[in-house]
Parts: C-alpha cells; sequence; structure tokens
C-alpha cells in the first residue's frame, strides 16, 4: 500500500477507537435505561453498531500489521509501477483517462484508484510513456497510448 493510503487508514483506526467506539458505547448505556432490552430497538441498533466497530477496527489493524509501504525507488520514475498515477488516450479517439494504481486495500474506483490486481493495472504495469497498451475490460478490449506517470497524489 502506498503511505498515504496506510495514514488514511490509521486516521480512520484512530477515530473508530477514540470517536466512535465511545460512542456507541454512551448509546448502549442509553438505551439500557429504557428498561426491557426483548423489545429495545435501540439497544439491537447500538449493538449491531459496536460489532460492525468493532469488526472494522480488527481489519484495519490486520491491514496496518500486514502493510508493505511502496516507496518510488530511483531510475523508476518513467515506469509504470505500484503508487504511479498513470494518464493514458484510448486509441482512436483520444478519450483520456487517469488513474492510480494501489494495493487492493486502497482501490477506490470512484477516486482513480485502482487495483494492482485490475485487468487495467496489470496490463499497464512495467509500461513506459508513450507505450501503447491493449487492455482488457468488462466492456472489452481497448488500445491506449500512455501519455504521462507521475508520483501518486
Amino acid at each position: 500500500m502506498t503511505l498515504a493510503g496506510k495514514q488514511k487508514l490509521e486516521e480512520e483506526l484512530e477515530n473508530l477507537i477514540t470517536v466512535k467506539r465511545k460512542e456507541v458505547v454512551e448509546r448502549i448505556k442509553i438505551a439500557r435505561s429504557f428498561g426491557d432490552l426483548s423489545e429495545n430497538s435501540e439497544y439491537d441498533s447500538a449493538k449491531e453498531e459496536q460489532g460492525f466497530v468493532e469488526g472494522r477496527i480488527s481489519t484495519i489493524e490486520s491491514m496496518l500489521r500486514n502493510a508493505i509501504i511502496i516507496e518510488e525507488t530511483e531510475g523508476e520514475s518513467d515506469i509504470v509501477t505500484l503508487g504511479k498515477t498513470v494518464k493514458f488516450v484510448e486509441l482512436p479517439d483520444g478519450e483520456e483517462e487517469e488513474y492510480t494504481i494501489v494495493g487492493s486495500a486502497e482501490a477506490d474506483p470512484f477516486e482513480g484508484k485502482i487495483s494492482n490486481d485490475s485487468p487495467i493495472a496489470r496490463a499497464l504495469l512495467g509500461r513506459k510513456v508513450e507505450d501503447v497498451v491493449k487492455l482488457t475490460t468488462p466492456g472489452g478490449d481497448m488500445e491506449v497510448r500512455i501519455v504521462s506517470i507521475s508520483t501518486a497524489k
């Protein structure tokens, strides 16, 4: 994962532990004060949220424990690698797209971050500017020309 991705996960973990966990415990206390727990939807809802929060904390801790941070190495600034932002144009119509290649834990296609395991990323990895690459996507095959490669923002 990238350093930025690790920092984002650390911030989320900190928020879950210091803020969300306390909020949920407080909701459970308040719901218990209403009495009969068997028909207490507030209590059920708070317990369900507690399970989600604790599960997410566990997941993030595991991800951080097993994370390998990607650092840019000298001499590879012109090659598509994990952590790089790649801009390419579709051939022949010239529609331009830009993606940052990240580890699967950080992937968020809506923010332009694709997993290194995705078909597009696998085809782009190891390529250079001006390379023409054939991409296989769920929508079909296409050819693209790499316009630029930069360090992830």
